[in-house]
């Protein structure tokens, strides 16, 4: 990779005004009332036009126009607006015109504090800028415009209300609440501008400062009042097209997400009423600058001296820090600028740009800046990096000699094992420190040196220093003698930490057919690595990386990690080890909860904590690359979880009520369509489960495959009585409804289950017949009505069974002996009747009382 370095484009001479424009510049290092003069420099997106608001002591603004042929020098008119009128410019805002406008003309909008907006085209052939209307922005004359910015065909702005009139303490937090979020529709027509009406989306907000990115907009809060410190906490993201409004901070990222919330007019007080309590626990940094990202993203550079992405799904990336002591560039974030090119994140700050990898955030290049410039991108060339200072305008390009990237003071050119595995078992543990802590405040690795509580990080790099420096155990003297057994089962851990950063030394500078080895290897690793140990949130969410960003190599490590195979009858085997299988079939872990946060489950950061589970990441690979063998997949799986229910691992237990089935999370892995319908119903019938079986009879019913019907009642009737009548009660329903399964209606009744009555079938029947149609033609397209002729073969089979006696106490009615004998008595004494006359004798009063006949005692001997 060679050098980059600035490369001067232009000192304005090409410029109209170019001197004046040199010399507006200059005011922001020779008068310290200037120094936010960087702060209203506007570029166009095509970078031919220059703008500079004029705040004090005059207002206005001047216009520097790039032309492109001399000889027009001289009918260029440059555009001066603001210096006769009374009210100071806003902004400027270019406006989208590509779909109305093919000649590629600029159309720039004033936007004035007083609401008024101009509206100018650029023409080159005709001189230059040429005013096409003015309108009333807003509908209130006493409206005030602070910020405005357009974004998807609407014109965004930010507007304050008139405050009131009463100044005690209640309604000083009050009168801060006093501005609008308003938006209008615009539509370029060949001579002028079309807007729509006004609608205020937001009110009782307090002062924003909005910002477009792709098709989004970004309300960052723009107060210094003491009183709005927690509202001041977090910024919004909307879409005006959708209205989706979503909650976020410096610290978490999206922690409220409120779909079609503001395509109405919404109150601010009602939105922040469901954020309150993570208002109280959180505390971000300070907001020093902000700039779009161009892929509906938002620069963010924070008082903690990270520059950080908010992306467009509410995910917050840390991409760079800067130095520790941040307090300088802090006290001049007006000389702070940001913009993402391709995958290069340039920051200018402190007569310093910085060029950083924004996928890694590897520091690329520092490249030392005279005057402190102004960072944007033009639009015909956005993968490199344009500045604007004094001296004109410089684009970043590749120069000669090699890169020499920035290092931290003391560290060598080449690569260091050892610091690098050092700082690896730091890492490590923090996080396991952070787990124990009972506090709510994050442990780094800084605190975790400067703690000095923590021993067993100083042993083990104490131990990696002994294994780097390749000295024998014995030679090592006593002193490292204790850590011989430990140095020993560590080794394989060491050296897969060493190759894997030699590896990554390699890839810096292989070519690209080296690379491709390199890269497939590496995935094959980490695959093998990760469904080889304990599944944690983090690992899941790597893989997750891992399989997006590699699929073809993620494929061949998969089949080769889980081994496998196919047999010779088309279904797949596996010869993996079970821990593999549990980390494959096991589903994401819960997050981990932060401890000072309370006990309550943030449900709002799911966003930044996504992860798609190990199982349905498989399930995609071998859809996309396999799709055959998705349904024997699922039906392998299904055998290794009930293979190992009973294993010491327990991945193949039942399901829990928050886990889905296996065909469940596989059916996830298919896209929507009705292509895969037949590749659904395999991966339905394959599961064995009742309701499945009977979703996949109702897609082919949906289809009219009525052989594959068929098929699937004749096979699935068997497995048990109850299901047996839920498929012959849907396929009678169907036979009442049209003639198609006429050629199967000697299958199907063979299929009528032993419990069902004629009164039974033809209540189903008649209550599945069509409802008769006034013009109803008497010959309709799928046959015609169901007759009596149809369903006699079915009828007489149930009479039959219902007339024929049952044989289900069969052998009971053959018995030889019937009633059975009685069984033989055996004597255990004399009675007491015949011994006592007493009791005899009543004995025989009760029988003479009963009409039974009376037989004394005396008879009976």
């Amino acid at each position: 990779m060679k050098r980059l370095a600035l490369e001067h484009v232009t000192d304005f001479g090409d410029f109209t005004q170019g001197r004046d424009l040199s010399e507006f510049l200059k005011q922001n290092h020779s008068n310290v009332h200037r120094k936010n003069c960087l702060s209203d420099i506007r570029i166009s997106p095509d970078g031919q036009h220059i703008h500079a608001i004029l705040r004090t002591p005059k207002t206005g603004l001047m216009t520097f126009d790039k032309y492109q042929r001399f000889q027009l020098i001289q009918s260029q008119k440059p555009l001066e607006l603001g210096l006769t009128r009374t009210a100071p410019v806003s902004d400027v805002v270019y406006l989208d015109c590509s779909s109305r406008d093919g000649g590629g003309s600029a159309v720039l909008t004033v936007v004035f504090e007083n609401g008024k907006a101009e509206f100018w085209k650029y023409w080159e052939r005709r001189g230059g800028w040429h005013f096409l209307q003015a309108s009333d922005l807003c509908n209130s004359p006493t409206a005030k415009v602070v910020s405005v910015c357009a974004s998807a065909g609407f014109i965004v702005w930010c507007e304050e209300r008139p405050p009131s009139e009463s100044s005690s303490v209640v309604n000083a937090t009050r009168n801060s609440l006093r501005y609008c979020i308003c938006k209008r529709a615009y539509e370029v027509e060949e001579g002028g501008v079309c807007l729509g009406g006004v609608k205020i989306t937001l009110h009782n907000n307090p002062c924003y400062r909005v910002i477009a990115s792709g098709d989004s907009v970004y309300l960052v809060p723009d107060v210094k009042d003491n009183s709005l410190n927690t509202i001041s906490k977090v910024f919004l993201s909307w879409s005006p097209e959708h209205g989706t409004v979503t909650v976020n901070s410096a610290c978490r990222g999206a922690i409220l997400r409120k779909p079609s919330l503001m395509c109405k007019e919404s109150d601010f007080k009602k939105l922040m009423v469901d954020c309150i309590g993570m208002l109280s626990v959180i505390s971000p940094p300070e907001i020093w600058a902000f700039a779009p990202s161009g892929c509906g993203g938002l620069l963010l550079f924070l008082s903690s001296g990270w520059v950080a992405l908010l992306q467009k799904d509410g995910v917050l990336r840390q991409v760079y820090k800067l130095a520790d002591d941040c307090s300088a560039i802090g006290g001049s974030v007006a000389h702070t600028s940001m913009a993402v090119y391709g995958d290069v994140l340039a920051l200018a700050a402190e007569r310093t740009l910085y060029l950083v990898d924004v996928r890694c955030g590897l520091e690329l290049q520092r490249i030392p800046l005279k005057r402190e410039g102004v960072l944007f991108v033009n639009h015909g060339d956005r993968g490199v990096p344009y500045l604007l200072s004094e001296a004109g305008l410089f684009v970043v390009r590749e120069g000669d000699g090699p890169v020499s990237r920035s290092r931290p003071s003391g560290q060598p050119e080449r690569l260091q094992p050892g610091a690098l595995l050092m700082e690896a078992i730091f890492e490590e543990a923090c996080k396991y420190y952070q787990q124990r802590s009972l506090s709510g405040n994050q442990l780094t690795v800084e605190k975790l040196k400067s703690g000095g509580m923590f021993q067993a990080p100083i042993a083990l790099s104490s131990i990696l220093g002994d294994y780097l420096s390749g000295r024998r155990v014995g030679e090592q003297g006593q002193e490292a003698g204790g850590h011989a057994k430990l140095l020993s089962s560590l080794d394989t851990e060491l050296k897969s930490l060493v190759a894997l950063e030699e590896l990554k030394a390699s890839v810096v500078g292989a070519s690209e057919k080296d690379l491709e080895g390199h890269c497939e290897s590496l995935v094959h690793k980490e695959v093998g690595r990760l469904l080889g140990s304990e599944v944690d949130r983090e690992s899941v969410l790597y893989l997750n990386t891992i399989f997006t960003a590699f699929p073809s190599q993620a494929w061949r490590a998969l089949q080769a990690v889980l081994q496998l195979g196919a047999n010779g009858d088309g279904s797949l085997y596996s010869r993996t080890p079970p821990e593999v299988w549990k980390v494959v079939l096991s589903p994401v872990p819960a997050p981990a909860q932060c401890p000072g946060a309370g006990r309550q489950r943030d449900h709002t950061s799911a966003p930044a904590n996504m992860a798609v589970p190990v199982f349905e990441l498989v399930c995609r690979l071998v859809f996309r690359f396999q799709p055959s063998w998705l349904p024997r997949f699922v039906e392998l799986a299904q055998q290794q979880q009930q293979a190992g229910a009973s294993s010491p691992w327990g991945y193949g237990a039942k399901e829990s009520p928050e886990s889905a089935p296996l065909y469940k999370r596989a059916l996830s892995a298919l896209p929507e369509g009705s292509e895969f319908r037949d590749l659904e119903v395999e991966l339905l019938l394959g599961s064995q489960r009742p309701n499945a079986i009977m979703q996949a009879l109702r897609i082919l019913i949906d289809l009219q495959q009525w052989g594959r019907v068929t098929q699937v009642a004749e096979r699935f009737c068997r497995q048990s009585p109850l299901l047996n009548k839920e498929i012959f009660t849907a396929l009678l329903c169907e036979v009442s409804q049209h003639r198609d399964l006429d050629s199967y209606l000697d299958l199907l009744w063979t299929l009528c289950p032993d419990d069902l009555t004629v009164t039974s079938i033809l209540n189903i029947v008649l209550k599945s017949l069509p409802s008769p149609t006034p013009d109803a033609s008497p010959f309709q397209a799928r046959g015609g009505q169901l007759t009596i002729g149809l369903l006699k073969p079915l009828l007489s089979r149930v009479l039959q069974r219902e007339t024929k006696p049952s044989q289900r106490y069969a052998d009971i009615l053959q018995s030889p002996s019937f009633p059975p004998p009685t069984p033989p008595r055996q004597a255990r004494g004399i009675p007491r009747a015949m011994t006592d006359p007493a009791v005899a004798h009543m004995d025989c009063k009760q029988r003479t009382g009963s009409g039974t006949r009376v037989t004394s005692p005396s008879h009976l001997l």
